[in-house]
C-alpha cells in the first residue's frame, strides 16, 4: 500500500507517546512525514518539563498535553481516545525515541487490513533477526511469551514491542480498557484484548539500536514478575460488560 492511500483507505492516525522526548521528536516527525504523509500524528506530551510540545507543533502533529506524568499507559489510552472521538480506521503507536522506523507502518496497516486484524504488532524477532536485546531483556521477554501463551492461548515472539496497530474495533476497546502499568501497554495489553476476543497478529519489523532499559536488572526482574502475577490473576476475573466479541482469535494459526 502506498503511503498517499492513507488519507482516503484507510484513515491512519499515528500516536507518539512522549515524556522528555525533545531532542529526538523533530527527528522522528520528520521521518513520519517522509514516509508516511498520508497519516496524522498526534503527539501525547506526557506532562514533559522540556520542550516537547513545542517541538511537536513544528513538527507539524496535533498535540495533546497532559499536565501530569501518567507513563506510557495513561498516554496511550488518551491517544486511543482522541482516535476513536475522531473516526480513525487504524491508529498507530509509534515511540518519540526515533527506536521505530516510519517506513515499517504500512506492513502493519496492510495486515490490520488484509487479515482483518484488530491488534498487529511489530516483531523485532521475526524475519532477519538484527536486534539485539540485552540478556536479562531476552530472558524476561521469553519468559512473558511463555506466560502471554499460557494465559491468552496465542503465540507472540515479541510481547513487549511497543509498535502496534490497532483497528478502529480495537481502539474503542483500548480507549475503554488499557492497562496503566509498566508493561500494561504491551503484554498486559495484548492479553486483555485476546481474552475479548480480538484478532491478533505479528509482523517483521526492523527497529533502530539495540534495547536499552531505564530500569535496572532488579526493578526490571520485579516488573516481569508482576506482570506474570497479573496476567495470572487476570484468568480468574470476568470480561468487561458488553466488550466480549465472541470472535475467533489467531495469530498465525493457533499453537
Amino acid at each position: 500500500m502506498a503511503a498517499n492511500q492513507y488519507k482516503t483507505d484507510p484513515r491512519v492516525l499515528i500516536i507518539v507517546p512522549a515524556y522528555n522526548e525533545a531532542g529526538s521528536l523533530e527527528a522522528v516527525l520528520a521521518d513520519l512525514k517522509e514516509e508516511v504523509p498520508g497519516a496524522d500524528v498526534v503527539v501525547v506530551d506526557d506532562g514533559s518539563y522540556d520542550n516537547t510540545a513545542a517541538v511537536a507543533g513544528r513538527g507539524g502533529a496535533d498535540v495533546l498535553q497532559l499536565h501530569f506524568n501518567l507513563g506510557v499507559g495513561g498516554a496511550m489510552q488518551t491517544g486511543y481516545l482522541y482516535a476513536w472521538e475522531k473516526g480513525y480506521d487504524v491508529a498507530v503507536q509509534f515511540d518519540g525515541d526515533g527506536q521505530h522506523r516510519a517506513n515499517q507502518i504500512p506492513a502493519l496497516v496492510e495486515e490490520i487490513q488484509s487479515a482483518q486484524a484488530d491488534l498487529v504488532i511489530g516483531s523485532r524477532l521475526l524475519g532477519r533477526r538484527s536486534y539485539r536485546f540485552p540478556l536479562m531483556r531476552w530472558i524476561g521477554s521469553r519468559v512473558l511469551a511463555a506466560v502471554v501463551r499460557l494465559t491468552a492461548r496465542i503465540r507472540v515472539t515479541d510481547p513487549t514491542s511497543g509498535f502496534r496497530a490497532a483497528s478502529a474495533r480495537m481502539t474503542h476497546f483500548f480507549a475503554r480498557h488499557y492497562p496503566q502499568s509498566y508493561l500494561g501497554d504491551t503484554v498486559e495489553a495484548m492479553v486483555t484484548a485476546a481474552r475479548h476476543g480480538m484478532v491478533i497478529r505479528e509482523v517483521p519489523a526492523r527497529f533502530r539500536g539495540n534495547d536499552a532499559s531505564s530500569i535496572g536488572i532488579v526493578s526490571g526482574t520485579l516488573h516481569t514478575l508482576r506482570i506474570c502475577l497479573a496476567l495470572l490473576i487476570d484468568q480468574i476475573e470476568g470480561k468487561f460488560p458488553g466488550d466480549h466479541t465472541g470472535k475467533a482469535l489467531e495469530q498465525g494459526g493457533r499453537p
